[in-house]
């Protein structure tokens, strides 16, 4: 079905994700229908103001309700029957799963029922769900990969995350909905989560302020420029995954028994942190005073992504070089802040 005649759900839309998935999937022609707690995780002017900027297409409608509404989100399928879903509505933040386990149980847990429920009463060609590399907990053998066993979370956050996995893996079997999860890799870009590292940093940087360096500077992760995602997301809605007639090929999470399927998305190369940071020293022209501290409880020291099955899916992806994407990031941050 070519996408102009095609609607697409997504979840989340005023995130930062969903916020540049909604430009990417206007762009392409699709009708794209965005809901949206608004909540306060965040300072919600920024989250008004991709709304705003979504809204400036016709082709975007807004929805203003938390996922986890009884059936607020039963109600939206009967009335769009939206063809594509993707689901990217949660509460954020491994540190802030410590403190309030109960926001992850609502917003993760019974947000994803709910949108469950919702598709298996008016099913959708193609569901696609954030879950993440935070999924992968105490796994230490790198690059990760999607057919690892996964099943020691380090934090409340991933354990609801990886639940959402295994509950829409069992819709998937017993209601025939193709369903795609997608564990992300540390994503970052303009319009990112002012509780994210980058944001922290360039924001304290330029503020003159320290910033804090957790374990010491001995940590990696897979950063992943937010287009580079979205195309990977893009690329990803064409192929629904189908339940296997033999047997799974090598390498694929393909279920055997269902139209079910995880992908990581992720930049395929770890970075040190401490050469992040000197990137984003690099991009503000400023140097940072450091704060080194120990390890934070749930975190883990290094991320890395095997993309050898997404690039099997979709092809090639583009690969932003670290530098390249916190220049932008630094360059979005001083023109909306007006630094």
């Amino acid at each position: 079905m070519p996408p102009e005649t095609r609607t697409a759900l997504v979840t989340g839309s005023a995130g930062f994700i969903g916020f540049h998935l909604c430009q990417r999937l206007l762009r392409d022609g699709f009708r794209v229908i965005g809901i949206d707690s608004l909540n306060a995780y965040y300072d919600v002017r920024l989250k008004e103001r991709r709304h705003q900027m979504l809204l400036q297409s016709p082709g975007f409608t807004a929805v203003e309700a938390a996922v986890e509404e009884p059936g607020r989100l039963a109600a939206l399928f009967a009335e769009a029957s939206p063809d594509i879903v993707i689901h990217l509505a949660a509460q954020a933040g491994v540190r802030h799963s410590i403190d309030a386990p109960r926001d992850y149980v609502n917003a993760n847990l019974i947000g994803t029922f709910e949108l469950l429920e919702a598709a298996r009463a008016h099913p959708p060609a193609h569901m696609l769900l954030a879950s993440t590399s935070s999924a992968y907990g105490a796994n230490t053998a790198m690059p990760y990969a999607e057919t690892d066993k996964a099943d020691t979370q380090m934090s409340f956050y991933a354990a609801t995350k990886k639940a959402t996995e295994a509950m829409a893996h069992s819709y998937a079997h017993l209601y025939a909905l193709p369903m795609t999860m997608f564990r992300f890799f540390t994503v970052y870009g303009p319009w990112g989560r002012p509780d994210m590292a980058l944001f922290k940093f360039t924001r304290n940087i330029l503020q003159g302020s320290p910033i804090d360096i957790y374990n010491h500077g001995d940590m990696q992760r897979d950063f992943t420029y937010v287009d580079d995602l979205v195309e990977g997301i893009r690329r990803l809605i064409e192929v629904a995954p189908e339940r296997p007639e033999g047997p799974v090929p090598e390498g694929d999470s393909l279920s055997p028994v269902a139209p079910f399927r995880v992908v990581n998305i992720g930049n395929g190369t770890p970075v040190r942190l401490l050469d992040f940071v000197e990137a984003i020293e690099a991009a503000t022209g400023r140097p940072a005073e450091r704060n080194l501290l120990p390890m934070q409880p749930g975190d883990v020291p290094a991320t890395w992504a095997d993309t050898a099955l997404l690039e099997r899916l979709v092809g090639p992806l583009p690969r932003t070089d670290i530098r390249d994407g916190v220049v932008a990031f630094v360059q979005w941050y001083r023109n909306y802040y007006q630094v």
